[in-house]
């Protein structure tokens, strides 16, 4: 299968100018219908190394061209479909699909400097958009939308918190480094360093910030959860709070692992359970979802 490409250097840059981290993300297309995202660490010891990172969907025919922004925030395709769709490159969700061509789109490119692109197609038109930054920026999740716990913040959700962070030149670089919300309370001064070769010591020192202050939030709002929406074995929030045959509620799957594993007896009293059936408490859930909203930021 002949694939086209395109592909965009980017990096991650230190606050003084000092650059940190180089890659190369690569964007391949075809006749699967699918684009499909590479990462190229440079090193200057073992030269370039390929890694598969993910597949973008969302077109029903053939893709014929794809494009990153000069600022690499974004990525666009064109397609046999007719229609255009742009992503959001850290996220990977779609921001916009077009529609406006009749016929295949069989080219699209952004300007260099600014939010400017051109697509062509067989309807021998071009056509041009100009996108708002913050607009786009909007488009994505918020902070507000996170979840309350930053343990339970997929890698998407870390993206989302670096960007309303000023921390959005960092997302390329957790991403590649699969850093979801327990790997980003757990990051050290020396991960950063060693790990995530975040050199510059200015940066290093505001993300640690920033992460302490998430840290300080967490215990803030584990010493407020009311005891009876806290697991008995995780001692954790629940999430799927289910009732077991000893009268008292826990967390499904942790319950589940127990009974498996325990020889059926009760967590709490230590009793054989007289069945081993668990009914939802969705009472509690609505509980524990009420308490979630009223302490969302």
């Amino acid at each position: 299968m002949e694939l086209l490409f395109c592909g965009m250097r980017s990096h991650t840059s230190c606050i003084d100018g000092e650059q940190s981290l180089q890659f190369f993300r690569l964007a391949t297309c075809g006749q699967d219908c699918q684009i499909k995202i590479w990462v190229v660490p440079l090193s200057h010891i073992l030269g370039f190394e390929l890694k598969y990172k993910s597949t973008l969907s969302g077109h029903c025919a053939p893709i014929l061209a794809c494009a990153f922004s000069h600022n690499g925030q974004l990525l666009v395709s064109g397609s046999v479909d007719k229609s255009v769709i742009v992503y959001d490159i850290n996220t990977e969700n779609i921001l916009h699909t077009l529609t406006q061509h009749t016929r295949y789109v069989t080219t699209c490119a952004f300007a260099p400097n600014i939010l400017l692109l051109a697509t062509g197609s067989m309807d021998k038109t071009v056509n041009i958009w100009q996108f708002d930054l913050e607009m786009l920026c909007q488009a994505r999740s918020t902070e507000d939308q996170l979840k309350p716990f930053t343990e339970d913040w997929s890698e998407d959700d870390v993206s989302t918190w670096l960007c309303t962070q000023e921390l959005k030149d960092l997302v390329g670089v957790f991403k590649m480094n699969n850093i979801d919300g327990k790997e980003l309370l757990n990051l050290t001064k020396e991960s950063l360093a060693d790990d995530l070769k975040i050199e510059s010591l200015g940066l290093r020192s505001k993300v640690l910030r920033k992460i302490e202050e998430l840290r300080t939030q967490v215990k803030t709002l584990s010493s407020e959860i009311p005891d009876e929406f806290i697991c008995p074995i995780t001692r954790e929030l629940m999430q799927d709070p289910v009732i077991a045959s000893d009268g008292y509620s826990y967390e499904k799957e942790a319950m589940e692992n127990w009974i498996s594993k325990k020889k059926r007896t009760s967590p709490m009293t230590n009793l054989v359970l007289p069945s081993v059936v668990l009914i939802p408490n969705r009472t509690l859930k609505m509980a524990i979802d009420r308490w979630l909203e009223t302490h969302k930021k």
